[in-house]
């Protein structure tokens, strides 16, 4: 099996977990709807990627870590697209899951992978690691710097843009990176710079395509900072100087790499992300869904 083989399958049993009889069918339906068929899956993939280069000498827990992320991230897509927030018809080219289903079996939905995530990362055989794992997931996903301030970010009458960018977009990458360096057993610190900075071209990379992008090639609706008033790089700096940025970022973040042995390898995977992200001459690269 493939990395990502290896990955779907972890996340398929967790899946099957929460589907355990009695259970609600279409709650059930509604979960699986929002994780699959999958994205591109970048963030658990960064965070294999930077367990490989530390060694990996627990690929278990790595896969549990990696699946717990996805899961959070799918949560966050169910309840962004609510009408309470982006109000979005569109995600990864199919109805956004309330669309799909209904208001009430969205956030459902939305919350009940929450769980299964942390249930997964308490699946991880050493208890120490576990711990670490679910803690270093929940400082990412709550407040007062998770995903979820991120979200909350939108609901103040002045916003703090580096905050907000950092914590809607850049606190699960940073996840990614500290999670795969505790799956292997090493210290998360030095790897917390590198997530930030993947996480800061993320955002600048999906405010270009949303201002350059097409509906139909993202499988998302386009125009969403302007049409809802968010701030974000290309009104900010305008395309060239957003494009200009993203370069610089990833330079960073290439730069950042603590020293490890497979840093040669996880530099390359820095490149090929970047690639696949940065817009060129005007439009989006196809970027698979988030």
């Amino acid at each position: 099996m493939t990395q990502m083989d290896r990955l779907e399958a972890r996340i398929e049993r967790a899946l099957e977990k929460a589907d355990g009889r009695p259970a609600p069918g279409k709650l059930a339906a509604a979960l699986r709807y929002a994780v699959q068929p999958g994205g591109a899956r970048i963030r658990p993939t960064v965070l294999l990627q930077v367990a490989a280069a530390c060694g990996d000498p627990d690929p278990k827990a790595a896969l549990s870590a990696a699946a717990a992320l996805e899961l959070i991230h799918c949560a966050s897509l169910a309840h962004d697209d609510l009408p309470a927030f982006d109000n979005a018809d569109l995600r990864r080219g199919k109805p956004s899951l309330h669309r799909a289903s209904s208001e009430p079996l969205a956030i459902l939905a939305g919350d009940s992978l929450i769980i299964s995530a942390f249930d997964a990362l308490a699946e991880v055989a050493a208890p120490a690691k576990a711990l670490a794992l679910i803690r270093c997931l929940a400082r990412h996903t709550g407040m007062p710097c998770g995903i979820c301030a991120g979200q909350g970010w939108e609901s103040e009458g002045e916003i703090d843009l580096a905050a907000y960018h950092q914590s809607k977009t850049g606190a699960l990458f940073t996840a990614a990176t500290e999670m795969g360096a505790l799956a292997a057993d090493q210290d998360p610190a030095p790897w917390r710079d590198l997530g930030a900075m993947i996480g800061a071209a993320f955002q600048v990379a999906d405010d270009l395509r949303d201002a350059l992008g097409d509906t139909d090639e993202l499988g998302k609706p386009v125009g969403q900072d302007a049409r809802l008033g968010r701030p974000n790089a290309v009104e900010a700096l305008g395309v060239a100087g957003a494009q200009a940025r993203l370069a610089d970022i990833l330079a960073g973040a290439i730069a950042s790499i603590p020293a490890c042995p497979g840093e040669a390898a996880l530099a390359r995977m820095v490149r090929a992300t970047a690639e696949r992200l940065t817009p060129v001459a005007g439009a989006s690269r196809q970027v698979p869904g988030e």
